[in-house]
């Protein structure tokens, strides 16, 4: 009965009132005080008048043990879990009760080696009470605790690596009602045999890691964090999936929610396929940023789709004076809205359903609202369905774009941030020559600002980087729906590749350019290697604990329509010029000039209105001579 109870109660979190803890405290103390002179009395005689000096001591060893210890806070802490700095505390406070104990012997003239043993006696008993009771309640805790852990249906893993990452996860995981942790796993030589008191299992091969299998019936390993991860996935992560054990990751902190939402128990998950890119996550210092948009008014346009809504997320952070939403998709801003006023509730957010294409009601915003950085990331970005509608592509993505950029120069607004696609480089479709034609006239613009040709103050800026992984309408969400249906999971062609990144990462990219910039650049970064997307098929498959063509199929379904085998590498060094940023470099592009950029822009908007198709495609491609064509019907309008 006692024990089921110690069971709820420790369960439940119910923790003793610090006041309870500190009257505890105290009342051992001065029972300590009292004992010692029982103990001392009961081997030597004391003189006349020891019954005032004994009630005189008890009352300054009451008075005295309740100040040190509140001053000390030493009840301030679960005394479940007490550690050595817990115990120390109530070292330095029965200290502070002994010296005042001290204080009054010789304040009362009794300095007497008899009275002083009192006091020597009286902080050893106190010492000695107090430790032995927080040591009782910890052991307590720890067998119920045990007990009930011991009945819990938990998954037993093994945690990989013997780093410090490592062990601070295991003694993390140590009361873990989900996760029952049962050792260390590592590749190759170690000379390490326990860590934290856990054993350390060496395993070379397969073969050898599927006999540990065996022997101690675990069904997960758990990596510390994502670096481990890339380091360890080109032998152990397809061992791990080969055997059917299940890959978890300790989450990332900048994966948590707020402390306000709901938390996952022990923050772990399993394994995503943005864990396994070909290369170290890319950072960025906060500090060096936050300058440049604290106490601005800053305006995202197309803030609902996934990288406008999470550079909102991210700017929501920094202390931004107003943070303006502009998108023509009514769900998407509602969503973030709602996700951002719960997350930062004292946030000034304005969201204004609105499209770029309308100059007026751009001119609304930014007369009305004023912001002083524009994030301009509204676009269509489908490349097939911009082959099949090429002149809502020029638009959306070139004229809007031009919307943006002049309404940013009219209002003086400090900075302008494009994002722009690595489709724009030596374009094959018209979505990547369409966001080619606005990257033309954004800097065009800016250049024509600085040799003061057009008045203004405005500092221009574009980021260009590939594919986000889990935007809108990406491969990713695609897989997975198939995978969730029990497959066939489409792959377009067995060769294509593509460069990839998170949506935080492309955020980062984003806010570091509007850092870094001077103005009129194209910053791009370094993406590592391409991944073929029949490789990622295949990979996200057996993390859904499937395999390959036997439990779920992948069929080719041809290349759509515009799209291309192989994108452009955005970071050769022959084509880029270094920045303070390592993984990021500035693109050197053909400049163009202003009045013929404006002239041409215009002109491809007026064809665009009266749906020219023909005619505007073939003015794209002498714009841009590099635009050249691929399984699209616009072949024909290529030079030959």
């Amino acid at each position: 009965m006692l024990f089921a109870k110690l069971k709820h109660l420790l369960k439940d979190g119910i923790y003793t009132r610090a006041s309870v803890v500190l009257t505890l405290e105290i009342s051992l103390s001065t029972f300590a005080s009292l004992l010692s002179f029982l103990l001392l009395g009961a081997i030597t005689e004391v003189d006349q008048g020891s019954d005032r000096f004994i009630l005189g001591w008890l009352l300054v060893s009451l008075i005295s043990s309740a100040f040190a210890f509140r001053l000390i806070r030493t009840h301030s802490s679960a005394v479940r879990y007490s550690n050595l700095w817990d115990y120390r505390r109530v070292f330095l406070a029965l200290m502070v009760k002994a010296a005042f104990l001290c204080l009054y012997i010789f304040f009362i003239g009794k300095q007497t080696r008899i009275h002083l043993g009192v006091a020597l006696l009286d902080f050893l008993i106190s010492v000695t009470l107090l430790l032995l009771a927080k040591g009782f309640v910890v052991m307590l805790y720890q067998s119920v605790r045990e007990r009930t852990l011991a009945s819990l249906s938990r998954t037993s893993l093994l945690i990989e690596g013997v780093g410090e990452s490592s062990r601070s996860l295991a003694l993390y995981l140590k009361s873990s009602e989900k996760y029952r942790v049962l050792g260390f796993l590592t590749v190759g030589e170690t000379d390490i045999t326990t860590l934290s008191d856990l054993p350390v299992y060496r395993v070379r091969d397969a073969r050898e890691l599927s006999e540990l299998k065996e022997k101690l019936d675990f069904s997960a390993v758990l990596f510390a964090d994502q670096d481990q991860v890339k380091n360890r996935e080109g032998d152990i992560l397809d061992w791990l999936l080969d055997l059917g054990l299940k890959p978890l990751i300790h989450t990332p902190a900048v994966e948590l929610p707020p402390a306000n939402e709901p938390r996952p128990n022990f923050d772990v998950r399993n394994i995503k396929i943005e864990d396994l890119l070909g290369r170290s996550e890319i950072k960025i210092s906060l500090e060096d940023i936050t300058p440049n948009f604290s106490q601005k008014t800053i305006l995202v346009t197309g803030g609902g789709g996934s990288i406008g809504s999470e550079l909102c997320r991210q700017l929501g952070s920094l202390g931004v004076k107003r943070l303006i939403i502009y998108d023509n998709a009514e769900t998407p801003v509602y969503e973030i809205r709602r996700q951002l006023e719960r997350r930062y509730p004292h946030l000034d957010l304005k969201t204004i359903v609105g499209d770029v294409r309308l100059l007026s009601r751009l001119d609304f915003v930014f007369k009305t609202h004023r912001p002083q950085i524009v994030f301009h990331a509204a676009a269509y970005k489908h490349v097939p369905l911009m082959e099949e509608n090429p002149c809502e592509a020029i638009l959306v993505n070139t004229i809007g774009s031009k919307n943006v950029a002049d309404k940013c120069v009219e209002y003086g607004i400090e900075t302008m941030v494009m994002v722009s696609t690595d489709k724009a480089v030596n374009p094959t479709n018209v979505m990547g020559c369409s966001k080619r034609l606005a990257e033309i006239y954004v800097q065009s613009l800016g250049l024509a600002i600085e040799q003061g040709s057009v008045l203004g103050n405005t500092r221009f800026v574009t980021t260009r980087f590939g594919n986000v992984l889990g935007s809108n309408g990406s491969v990713i969400p695609l897989f997975k729906e198939q995978i969730e249906r029990g497959g066939p999971v489409t792959v377009t062609h067995p060769d294509i590749t593509r460069f990839f990144m998170t949506i935080p990462e492309a955020c980062r990219l984003v806010m570091e350019a509007a850092h870094l910039t001077n103005g009129n650049q194209i910053f791009v970064f370094d993406m590592g290697k391409s991944m073929k997307i029949l490789d990622l098929a295949k990979r996200m498959i057996e993390l859904a604990g499937y395999q390959v063509d036997k439990d779920i199929k992948i069929e080719f379904s041809g290349l759509r329509l515009g799209e291309k085998l192989y994108e452009e590498v955005l970071s050769d060094e022959e084509q880029t010029l270094p920045t303070s940023h390592a993984r990021i470099r500035i693109a050197q592009v053909r400049a163009y000039d202003y009045p013929k950029a404006l002239e041409a822009v215009a002109t491809l908007e007026k064809l665009a209105c009266v749906v020219e198709v023909d005619k505007m495609v073939t003015l794209m491609k002498e714009i841009v001579p590099e635009y050249i064509s691929q399984n699209s019907k616009f072949e024909a309008l290529d030079k030959h």
